[in-house]
């Protein structure tokens, strides 16, 4: 129950609740946290914000500061809670329904008005769209999917749909769309934290299999923003579902610095046609004829150019001296086994496979040689060498962080069109990413 992980912390107290300290811009989430879990009494301290950007001296200032308080509310008696009934009490299964008599325009404004929105146009969800969103899959209309969080929305199948109507979805997409929300629903995507942090994460979603090239799903020219339908507005359905069943919104529980237009949307598929080696679904075990997407919350893409060496080691040699980055803190979070996204371009691919690397042997060549030295990192960005442990002898200055723990961190794909660019993408701090096969 921590979110914004740099801003927001719990201490425990046995037999009591936890005292949760939180900075001044999480204060409302944490309030509405707490009622959601049914603690309206539960004991909060806030403190100066930012946390996570202050030097260890500053920090341990407002701990001092803030540690009177935190002594109070572990010995403060509670009233009792309705903790009991909290998650029974949630939000129905069944959306709700509300009468909006009004042309396109001023429909839009009602539900901006709401906070459904994105800040872009939304096509109303009215019953008879929702109902064709429906049509394209077999699953039931109340199935709860789980909880979205961090304010625990109950996530059904109709909810779902509501949402992909309202960012453009048509009906054969719906299955790609379920599919994703399933995805970030997994535990190890951690879709609380990833909604909340200041870091800025937004979700990637990656298509393997047929079905994306039946519904258009791009992984060509353009594809991770290129105002393509199918990627822009499945990209857009689970975005609005993040911020409308959990509360992801930059008036709340949203906390992101800056983010990134991933905020609004970033789905692709794998360029399969022109990759020289096995998908990613058949490589994380599924067969070549089942289609899956895979949900990764990142932090940003980081473009690189390569158009005069054509030797694949070559190539890879400008990819990881392009990763090789200071002021990107997946250096020092690794310990949570986060993964870092790298899409080859189709020309950078084949001229890596003819030189005889195949998807394992890139993989061990970038956690061999995307590493950084220790004095570099050190005293910089969220310096945590507790993250190294096992992996790097932090006494030597010269030893070399590796950018992931192992080289199965490395999630590789085939991306793009021609041209000669690629990108890597680094995960947020604790979202390991999860697939999910899509289901009609």
């Amino acid at each position: 129950m921590t979110w914004g992980l740099h801003d927001s912390v719990q201490i425990e107290k046995s037999g009591r609740p936890a005292v949760t300290v939180v900075t001044e811009a999480f204060q409302a989430a944490a309030e509405a946290r707490a009622r959601v879990l049914g603690l309206p009494e539960h004991p909060r301290v806030i403190i100066e914000h930012p946390l996570a950007s202050r030097m260890p001296s500053e920090v341990e200032k407002v701990a001092a500061a803030a540690a009177e308080r935190i002594v109070a509310g572990l010995s403060r008696p509670l009233a009792p809670s309705a903790r009991a009934d909290a998650v029974t009490a949630a939000a129905p299964a069944r959306a709700r329904r509300r009468q909006i008599t009004s042309d396109f325009a001023a429909g839009n404004r009602a539900l901006e008005d709401q906070g459904w929105t994105d800040g872009l146009p939304v096509i109303p969800p009215t019953e008879t769209l929702v109902a064709e969103m429906l049509s394209g899959t077999t699953a039931a209309p109340g199935e709860v999917l789980g909880r979205m969080e961090p304010l625990q929305g109950t996530v059904t199948v109709e909810k779902v749909a509501a949402n992909a109507v309202m960012a453009g979805c048509r009906p054969e997409y719906f299955p790609v769309v379920l599919a994703s929300v399933r995805a970030v629903l997994q535990p190890d995507f951690h879709v609380g934290s990833t909604a909340c942090t200041t870091g800025g994460a937004a979700p990637i979603v990656i298509v393997n299999g047929p079905i994306a090239a039946r519904l258009g799903i791009s992984g060509g020219t353009a594809c991770f923003g290129g105002n393509i339908k199918a990627n822009a507005t499945i990209g857009r359905a689970l975005r609005l579902c993040m911020r409308n069943l959990g509360g992801a919104k930059p008036d709340g529980m949203e906390k992101s610095t800056q983010a990134w237009p991933g905020k609004i949307a970033c789905c692709f598929a794998e360029n399969e046609a022109r990759s020289p080696w096995e998908p990613l679904s058949v490589e994380r075990g599924h067969a070549a004829a089942q289609s899956t997407v895979t949900v990764v919350a990142v932090r940003g893409i980081y473009p690189l150019t390569e158009g005069v060496q054509t030797t694949g080691v070559g190539v890879l040699e400008t990819l990881v001296a392009s990763m090789r980055y200071v002021g990107s803190p997946i250096y020092h979070q690794m310990h949570n086994e986060i993964p870092v996204i790298v899409a080859l371009c189709p020309e950078h691919a084949e001229e890596i496979a003819r030189a005889g690397f195949d998807r394992r042997a890139v993989r061990a060549y970038i956690h061999e040689h995307a590493r950084v030295p220790a004095r570099e990192l050190r005293g910089r960005g969220y310096y945590a060498p507790e993250a190294w442990q096992g992996l790097v002898d932090e006494s030597d200055p010269d030893a070399r962080v590796p950018i992931v723990t192992d080289p199965e961190r490395i999630i590789l794909v085939v991306a793009g069109g021609d041209g000669r660019h690629s990108a890597w993408m680094p995960a947020w701090s604790v979202c390991r990413g999860a697939t999910e096969v899509i289901v009609p």
